[in-house]
């Protein structure tokens, strides 16, 4: 119960914050908000390490600075592709992506299935078809680059969830601080590079730094998470996200759903809990 409570809070985290990172794409450049974010989020980790400890073995640093470096790459493709919309299509898209690859890592580890999980994969399928096959009229549809996108930052932060989950479980936020200094540091290199691209417009900074907090908030409630329950079941719980980003989507920003979305969200609503039953 524990886990399951943890994994539903990281869950609103992740939602709210890519709300907020994805809205603030669209006032600059994607890598003016993640240079935002992304710091705001390694100050929250600061502050924790005095509370929950942090042990910085090769193991944690290791996998902390892999999973920094997926959290770069998913940072700017999540937020560049939110900022193209609509949000409520590409964000249970990439919801549904990101939960396959832990789920495979986490039988591969010899975790086990139950009826109900098995029955939840092919769900989960259907619900990627109805929710990206394209609305009717009055909705919006989604481009082939957006979904693209949307598959790309799934993977990318399923990656960094699976090297999270590799730490030790005593490094405490270890794998979080260093994360976050790899995936800051990759993001101004980035943007080094990119300067001349990166356009002249200011980034909302109240809203980058608050989508960068959330997202701390989410990864150290995913990192307990994991370490006290099964990495498939919390991770499919995780993905759950969507809900409040399509919510706030809907309710700030007037995105209309289709009935097929709607059906597919259903879907993915009950594939994820299939899965997490299994």
């Amino acid at each position: 119960m524990t886990a399951l409570l943890l994994a539903l809070g990281s869950s609103l985290a992740y939602g709210c914050a890519d709300f907020l990172g994805g809205l603030g794409s669209r006032k600059a450049h994607v890598l003016r908000t993640v240079l935002i974010a992304a710091p705001a989020s390694l100050a929250v980790e600061l502050l924790l390490w005095p509370v929950l400890g942090a042990s910085f073995s090769a193991g944690a640093v290791g996998w902390g600075a892999a999973s920094g470096a997926a959290s770069a790459v998913a940072f700017v493709l999540l937020y560049r592709t939110l900022a193209i919309g609509p949000m409520n299509v590409l964000s249970p898209v990439t919801a549904l992506v990101s939960a396959a690859l832990p789920v495979a890592v986490g039988l591969l580890q010899g975790e086990h299935l139950g009826t109900a999980a098995v029955l939840g994969l092919p769900l989960a399928l259907a619900a990627v078809v109805l929710v990206s096959a394209g609305p009717g009229t009055g909705a919006a549809r989604p481009s082939r680059t957006a979904l693209l996108l949307a598959f790309g930052a799934g993977a990318a932060i399923a990656l960094q969830l699976v090297f999270l989950h590799q730490a030790p479980n005593d490094s405490g936020v270890a794998p979080l601080i260093v994360g976050r200094a790899v995936s800051s540091a990759v993001t101004l290199a980035a943007a080094g590079l990119l300067r001349h691209r990166l356009g002249s417009e200011r980034p909302a900074y109240a809203m980058s730094a608050a989508a960068g907090v959330l997202d701390s908030v989410a990864n150290l409630l995913f990192l307990l998470a994991a370490r006290s329950g099964s990495l498939t079941a919390v991770a499919v719980i995780t993905a759950l996200y969507p809900a409040g980003t399509v919510l706030l989507a809907r309710t700030v920003l007037g995105e209309r759903i289709h009935r097929t979305q709607i059906l597919g969200l259903a879907t993915a609503a009950a594939a994820v809990t299939l899965l997490a039953l299994g």
